[in-house]
């Protein structure tokens, strides 16, 4: 029930309803005595409306007859004030580029709000998240976090102090306490990561490269092996999620393990995460790079920037290239094996939606837009649809599903092995019996299966039989 609002005298309640595209979002407020209902504003877009890349980004002011909405009209997410009754504008509180991505906390008294925003600070990585003051009434917003990294900020129930932890891929996580003007307040907690680096774990480097323009920036995360020889080659292995709703770095925050990309890279590969055109929290031309095109999957920026860090070091073999993802990352993987054979040679497909008509319509018709049928018997579904693409496989392709996976049902991988079968095609299938979409206790299982084939396959080595991950069973008594 993220849009909808009580009033604090509990008279009215506010919310939003939407469009089954999305295509179009309305503000009411209801009178709880009476159930009448009216409407207050309109938000509309010929692709998709985005109400928040974090969360639903508006909320009512019913003591001054206000309220604060969401738009990325300009093609940055932006917040505006507007008339409770009328649904009138009356200004544009935020402005610039970068976006508002969550509005923490409005002081109505001092007629100010806070809020997280990223891509407004020149020169800084666009993904990173900072924290500002700006006032309802204009004026230009307020940096309170300065320092260079990615802030997880928290306003305090009176609203007096922000809780802020902030930190990069490479510098591990401050807490610190801050008063409303971004004043320092005291030093709450430092990781040490002393014991960490010692062992030989290294940072993934972030990395920027051009997408399939030529000329946008792209931003990611490339791990490397701890004892990396620069004179060797390693095979790359791209970890994908294509979005709409999300990207590939799962967090721009220091983690001593994300997912197993750590693991993979200490196998012997260089492991990459690229968010590509399509993928949200930068502007709106960007997110909806190619709406109504989920095949598109951000495969062509994948290639352009694996391709690129393969000329920009040395030690990549562009020739030994892998991908691997889950759910939607389970899609794009299976997509990327069909669309560039040539190219990617191994790869681990688990979960995917490999046709949307045949995953949650909210999600599908969002970003495809709604089924439509064509004279020719096609639909605008045609182009997302892997198993329409599957007989161009030529490389290694392991399916995985869970067969009790209630988020994407398993019918969509059952698809896929239906046309690879007709196509008279090699694969491997794993189907894990009982599992839901995250594979539940066989989560190990599957991890080291997906190592071992891609250390098989791309590596081009003998994986230990059956390694064992997680701890060991305990022995049995002697009789």
């Amino acid at each position: 029930m993220a849009d909808v609002e009580w009033y604090a005298d509990g008279s009215h309640l506010a919310f939003v309803s939407s469009t089954r595209d999305h295509k179009r979002v309305t503000l009411r407020v209801a009178d709880a005595k009476t159930g009448d209902v009216r409407d207050v504003l309109e938000e509309t877009s010929p692709t998709q409306v985005e109400m928040g890349t974090e969360r639903n980004n508006w909320h009512v002011l019913p003591a001054s007859n206000e309220v604060i909405w969401y738009s990325e009209r300009s093609d940055w997410g932006q917040l505006y004030l507007y008339d409770l009754s009328t649904g009138r504008l009356k200004r544009q509180i935020t402005s610039g580029n970068g976006n508002v991505t969550a509005l923490l906390r409005v002081d109505e008294k001092q007629r100010a709000a806070y809020f997280l925003g990223v891509g407004k600070e020149a020169g800084r990585d666009p993904y990173f998240s900072f924290l500002y003051k700006v006032g309802l009434d204009g004026g230009a917003h307020r940096l309170l976090t300065p320092e260079n990294a990615t802030h997880m900020a928290t306003m305090s129930p009176s609203g007096r102090y922000v809780v802020d932890a902030y930190s990069r891929p490479d510098l591990p996580t401050k807490t610190v306490v801050r008063d409303t003007a971004g004043k320092l307040v005291m030093a709450v907690d430092s990781v040490d990561a002393s014991r960490l680096l010692a062992s030989g774990w290294r940072a993934p480097v972030q990395i920027t490269v051009k997408a399939r323009d030529g000329k946008t920036d792209l931003y990611g995360l490339m791990y490397l092996p701890s004892r990396l020889d620069s004179t060797k080659k390693y095979p790359i292995v791209n970890s994908i999620y294509p979005g709409p709703q999300a990207g590939s770095v799962p967090t721009r925050m220091f983690y001593p393990a994300t997912n197993d990309q750590h693991a993979l890279a200490e196998l012997g590969f260089v492991v990459v995460e690229i968010d590509g055109m399509g993928t949200p929290f930068r502007s709106k031309s960007f997110h909806d790079f190619w709406y109504g095109n989920m095949g598109d999957n951000t495969l062509p920026d994948q290639v352009a920037g694996m391709k690129e860090l393969a000329q920009r070091y040395q030690f990549i073999d562009i020739e030994r290239a892998g991908i691997y993802g889950h759910s939607g990352g389970g899609f794009a993987t299976a997509d990327a094996m069909f669309r560039y054979p040539d190219f990617f040679k191994v790869g681990i497909s688990e979960s995917g939606n490999h046709d949307n008509r045949e995953y949650e319509d909210d999600w599908g018709e969002r970003y495809q837009g709604l089924l439509t049928a064509r004279s020719d018997g096609s639909t605008n579904y045609d182009n997302q649809a892997n198993q329409l693409v599957a007989k161009n496989l030529k490389g290694k392709l392991l399916l995985a599903h869970g067969t009790m996976d209630d988020n994407v049902p398993p019918y969509n991988t059952y698809l896929v092995v239906d046309a690879l079968i007709k196509a008279n095609k090699d694969f491997d299938l794993l189907m894990l019996p009982n599992q839901a979409h995250g594979y539940g206790n066989m989560s190990n299982y599957m991890a080291r299966r997906r190592w071992d084939y891609f250390v098989k396959n791309l590596l081009g080595a003998e994986p230990p039989t059956e390694y064992l991950l997680g701890p060991k069973p305990p022995a049995r008594p002697t009789p």
